[in-house]
């Protein structure tokens, strides 16, 4: 039995500093690398004791430590908990949410921090960005000491910010302060004030992390010297070593010549490990800058790449176990990769590459109230686009696909809409706006097939043409006027049929209320039926008022039904 490091995850909202931050511990610069300079998939950075005692210096003098060090893994957004999964919770013990303070709590933070409560995992708050607060000095010492070297102005503009953020995290349940005032870390959340950019507070950051580790999970972090357990971060081709995964070991230890079995995209398989590699201390597991160490074997908590024979079965987010009993273990990863989303006959298919990712983004749509018909891990296939095509609600005939492809095949079909992305956060704002865009497409058919209720005014001064079609200007006062709809006067009696519409000489299918155009009227005479400053009415039938008075209509539609209603009645 050890102790093993405890894994930190950095969450936060897109652009808020997460890999900068770790970019300063490792002194690589991975973000500029990433597409769209958003980290997409799971690094792991090891950051041994002697290195956090040498970053730290005097904060952490004469101090000793059974914790061997941090291992970082570095997210997609907030979506690590549901990506990486330990036995179906998280695999993080630790975590950094990291805030901009000039820009405070954003949608991604507030999702972090749902997630953080769910998993009930302890987290510590990086306020960062300080050197962007107006008139702001990097000096040296601890926040107290450097708060009092700026000048006033600064610093009240800091506390300005700094409180505006106790404030929302108050708000989202939790109690927070500065880490220097907290007493009792169990009730309080510590808030760090950072800069990613210059390193400012980072040491800070780090000896607030090893304490907390060291102090409330010990007894979490003992492990057994057995057979490891752990998840893909990530499935690679490799020069000269073909299909590779990147994976962290959280449990255990795994040995070159070790069986591991592995969770499939159809189902669990067995190998045998090759070669075991791991990056050097504070290099980046995607993004080495050193090459590899090839080691003999692997102890928890690292990140390690491995391998074997026929990695690509797997996928990321699958879990990996050295075999024990063979039966009983892939019993176990099949329990592991049941993927538990909430599935109805009617809804959207779901695509991801990875479990977790699936997961994450089925959590996010849930909370839209969307409903999901298949949730799978893969490219999109012409099965779930034939499987979207089935659906009787044309808001659910679409397919979402995280970092997946379209295969060939599934092109071929035009009925359904594919909307694909590689940052989970577009995909999900691209998805918003097609459905905005489909419920206006679903609003307008439906416009076409029943008679709106619709108000329009005899413009002075606008007689084009008396009779044979009458064509005159009109103001649309409320709702809409389409071509082919009957029209009525206030009085009841009828005045005749919308030919056509015009604006600026071109042809309207429609017009709607503020809308000054000229129509064209069969049956209308100027003088007889109709006169100018006359106000005239769609003429609804009975029935399809009676469909009416249940859709849901603007506040002026309505008042415009309920003037023709009583036009009819006292008719």
């Amino acid at each position: 039995m050890y102790i093993r490091q405890p894994i930190v995850a950095v969450l936060g909202h897109v652009d808020h500093g997460k890999t900068t931050l770790l970019d300063y511990i490792r002194g690589s610069c991975v973000a500029a690398r990433e597409a769209g300079a958003i980290t997409q998939h799971i690094g792991a950075t090891e950051v041994p004791i002697d290195a956090i005692k040498s970053i730290c210096g005097d904060l952490l003098k004469g101090k000793k430590f059974k914790i061997p060090g941090l291992l970082f893994i570095d997210t997609p957004g907030h979506f690590a908990f549901t990506t990486l999964r330990a036995r179906g919770g998280a695999l993080a013990d630790l975590a950094i949410l990291i805030v901009d303070i000039n820009e405070g709590i954003m949608q991604q933070t507030e999702e972090s921090i749902e997630i953080l409560k769910k998993y009930r995992t302890p987290f510590v708050v990086a306020a960062n960005k300080i050197d962007a607060i107006t008139g702001w000095k990097k000096v040296d010492g601890i926040i107290s000491q450097r708060l009092e070297k700026q000048i006033e102005a600064t610093r009240k503009e800091f506390e300005e910010k700094f409180y505006k953020l106790v404030g929302s995290l108050y708000e989202k349940g939790f109690s927070a302060d500065r880490y220097d005032r907290i007493r009792d870390f169990t009730k309080n959340v510590a808030i760090v004030p950072i800069s990613a950019k210059t390193g400012e507070g980072v040491k800070e950051l780090l000896m607030i992390l090893i304490g907390l580790a060291q102090k409330f999970l010990e007894k979490q972090l003992i492990t057994e010297e057995n057979e490891a357990e752990g998840t893909v971060l990530e499935v690679k081709e490799e020069k000269g070593l073909g299909t590779t995964v990147d994976a962290i070991i959280y449990n255990g230890i795994i040995r070159e010549g070790d069986k591991i079995v592995l969770g499939g995209k159809n189902k669990p398989f067995v190998t045998t490990v090759r070669a075991l590699l791991k990056p050097k201390p504070l290099d980046e597991i995607r993004d080495p800058s050193d090459r590899f160490l090839n080691v003999k074997e692997a102890h928890a908590a690292c990140g390690v790449k491995i391998v074997a024979p026929d990695l690509e079965k797997t996928f990321a987010g699958a879990p990996i176990k050295v075999v024990k009993n063979l039966e009983e273990d892939i019993k176990k990863i099949k329990q592991e990769m049941s993927v538990h989303i909430e599935t109805s006959e009617e809804g959207i298919i779901l695509k991801a590459d990875a479990i977790g990712s699936l997961e994450a983004l089925a959590y996010m749509l849930k909370e839209k109230n969307i409903s999901i018909r298949k949730a799978d891990v893969g490219d999109i296939s012409k099965r779930d686009i034939v499987e979207a095509q089935t659906n009787a609600n044309p808001l659910n005939r679409v397919v979402l696909g995280f970092n997946v492809k379209i295969l060939p095949e599934a092109e071929e079909i035009e009925e359904v809409d594919i909307i694909t992305d590689k940052v989970i956060y577009h995909l999900l704002e691209k998805f918003d706006e097609w459905l905005e865009k489909k419920k206006k497409e679903i609003e307008e058919e439906r416009r076409k097939e029943i008679t709106y209720p619709g108000m329009i005014m005899f413009l002075p001064n606008c007689t084009f043409r008396v009779s044979k079609p009458a064509i005159i200007g009109v103001r649309v006062l409320a709702g809409e006027i389409r071509p082919g709809q009957k029209l009525i006067r206030d009085d009841g009696k009828s005045v005749g049929k919308i030919k056509s519409i015009q604006m600026e000489k071109r042809s309207l299918q429609k017009a709607t209320q503020g809308m000054e155009v000229a129509v064209a009227i069969e049956g209308a005479t100027v003088g007889r039926q109709i006169k100018p400053g006359q106000i005239m009415l769609v003429d609804i039938s009975r029935q399809e008022i009676q469909k009416l008075l249940d859709m849901d209509l603007t506040p002026d539609e309505r008042d415009v039904l309920e003037k023709l209603i009583k036009i009819k009645r006292e008719k």
